[in-house]
């Protein structure tokens, strides 16, 4: 099999890295994008500042890529990933990296799953055997299939099953969204993954789990031709598969409001849950919405802060979050009533607040001040070779894009008032949205009946 010359990958213009940043006073990070035959994405963006390096591999595969009947798999395999493979046993990818002064972690959402490691510079060997020997040779067998599906399923009881509001975190993307790549949850339903038969995981992994399917990013302390042989060394052999199919993310219109209520035993106090359909991430209306968002519920000074909590004391907490998917996204709204205020006072509240904004508009003050917490995070996001990496992947996988690591916040940034106005007025709407209502069991057997919609 034939490979890129390493000459060549260094000749490679990083014009894909010569993006904004200036403006923000953030540096341009500078970076080559290439490609080994066997279809591996490689992203290298040396960064000298501390002998340590970052390495996210990030896989195109999230929950959004399952079949109905099989739902769970691409978060089993995050579990699974760490059991051992042909030259590396079980547990034994944990023991090498932190013996060696290193950290890491893997996760899943809905449109990927990455897996990342932070480690000193004399240990980039380190780091690309063990991506590279589980990605060609995972021990995907019966056993491990056996005790990592009892570990989602615990992991399941822990952290939804028995969590106050766990069932309502679920039921409003299973409410809002009809095309079943969205629709379920990321970590599978117990039937699904008591179901899962061997040779459907292996057969899950052959497809998902190529080289042609993936991107190793790495930023740090390193040689750029020495680490582009390494990569060669470790990666070049492993075969591709043919491209997955590309899953089927279509939304249609809302054509009126949908409402759903949950009596949760565990829960203390209600809780108003509700989404709104926006486009998909890196659009012109989804920044809108983000911003938007910041508006709205990010830090004590935001207008649902202030109003439900602050000044109405209608509600002990409130959060807004605008997210940025590869298909259609939601703009979700969380409150919790304080003990005794009724779940359709706050829902009310909310609703006069969105209503302010889709008439009045935002202040420049409130412009400026979701600008400067959208600097703060891009900083914090760029503190670490490891969080740059994972980012600079996922914008990859996402959007075949690592280069938005410098100008992501230039497009948050050009968002104006005008266009977040007419995203609330757009967007923000009632025939758009879903609420999903919280209330302790108790008040069900107290005969108290299920809030309506305003």
């Amino acid at each position: 099999m034939k490979f890129f010359r390493i000459a060549l990958l260094l000749a490679l213009p990083a014009s894909a890295a010569s993006l904004a940043g200036a403006a923000s006073g953030l540096p341009e990070l500078r970076f080559t994008d290439t490609r080994l035959e066997n279809g591996l994405r490689l992203i290298l963006a040396p960064e000298h500042s501390a002998p340590v390096f970052g390495i996210a591999v990030t896989y195109n595969v999230g929950s959004r890529d399952e079949r109905p009947g099989r739902t769970g798999f691409a978060h089993l395999f995050e579990h699974m990933m760490f059991q051992g493979s042909q030259n590396v046993g079980k547990g034994e990818h944990f023991i090498l990296v932190f013996n060696n002064g290193g950290n890491m972690n893997g996760t899943t959402n809905e449109d990927r799953t990455n897996y990342f490691e932070a480690l000193p510079k004399n240990q980039l060997d380190l780091a690309l055997f063990l991506e590279a020997d589980r990605m060609a040779k995972l021990a995907v067998n019966q056993a491990n299939l056996d005790n990592q599906r009892n570990a989602v399923q615990e992991e399941r009881r822990l952290g939804i099953d028995n969590q106050p509001y766990g069932k309502a975190a679920l039921e409003i993307d299973n409410l809002s969204y009809d095309t079943f790549a969205y629709k379920h949850s990321t970590i599978g339903s117990m039937s699904d993954l008591n179901a899962a038969e061997l040779r459907d995981v292996q057969e899950f992994f052959r497809i998902y789990y190529a080289p042609n399917n993936a991107v190793l990013t790495l930023v740090g302390d390193f040689d750029p031709a020495e680490a582009a042989a390494k990569v060669k060394k470790y990666f070049g052999e492993i075969p591709r598969q043919p491209a997955p199919p590309p899953p089927d993310v279509s939304e249609e219109e809302h054509v009126g409001e949908r409402r759903e209520t949950i009596y949760d035993s565990l829960a203390r106090l209600p809780q108003v849950l509700m989404a709104y359909r926006i486009p998909a991430g890196n659009t012109a209306e989804n920044y809108a919405a983000q911003v938007l968002a910041d508006v709205l519920g990010e830090g004590d000074s935001s207008r649902l802060y202030q109003r439900l909590v602050k000044e109405k004391q209608l509600a002990t907490s409130v959060q807004v979050q605008a997210d940025a998917r590869r298909g259609p996204s939601s703009f979700y709204v969380i409150a919790t009533p304080r003990a005794g205020i009724p779940p359709e006072e706050v829902e009310k509240a909310i609703y006069a607040e969105i209503a302010a904004v889709t008439s009045a508009g935002v202040a420049p003050q409130e412009m400026e001040k979701a600008r400067v917490q959208a600097l703060r995070r891009m900083i914090q996001a760029r503190q670490s070779d490891m969080s740059t990496a994972v980012r600079m992947g996922q914008y990859a996988v996402y959007f075949d894009d690592p280069g938005l690591i410098n100008s992501w916040l230039e497009k948050y940034d050009a968002v104006t008032a005008d266009q977040v106005k007419a995203a609330a007025q757009k967007y923000l709407v009632a025939k758009q949205r879903t609420v999903v209502t919280t209330l302790p069991a108790n008040q069900a057997a107290n005969g108290q009946s299920a809030p309506g919609g305003q």
